[in-house]
């Protein structure tokens, strides 16, 4: 089954529901009736799809970039399209972007150096951190 849409394809005016059927009685109900979509509605496929990813990740882009694949700034960008959406404006939140994560490869390198001397355990964990790209010696 097809899911309903709530604008006209050809002019874009709001779509009225005029009949309902039960496909297991075969009845049928003829008024106008309002779509109930509930704050979701607005929302694209897209940027419903996005929302049960953040849902899913519990909020948390680290497992949301993982997952999708996607930056930081991206997912945060499309974190505020879908704020909008719901008729709220996202907050102009002056604090910095999370600092890059180092990759899987990185991570070992960055713990092999650790163990043969190289780094300091604080140069590591910062590296770790993506605190600081220039804490290597």
């Amino acid at each position: 089954m097809n899911p309903a849409i709530s604008k006209c394809p050809i002019c874009g005016s709001d779509l009225n529901i005029v009949q309902l059927h039960c496909r297991h009685c075969d009845t049928t109900i003829e008024g106008h009736f309002d779509f109930n979509h509930g704050p979701f509605g607005a929302l694209t496929p897209e940027q419903m799809s996005f929302l049960l990813t953040f849902i899913r990740c519990e909020g948390r882009f680290t497992r949301m970039e993982e997952e999708m694949k996607l930056s930081y700034p991206t997912l945060r960008n499309r974190l505020s399209e879908v704020i909008r959406a719901l008729g709220f404006e996202p907050s102009k939140d002056d604090t910095p972007p999370a600092p890059a994560r180092p990759s899987a490869d990185d991570r070992r390198r960055i713990l092999d150096e650790l163990s043969q001397g190289i780094i300091t355990a604080d140069q590591a964990r910062r590296l770790l951190q993506g605190l600081d790209a220039d804490a290597q010696s």
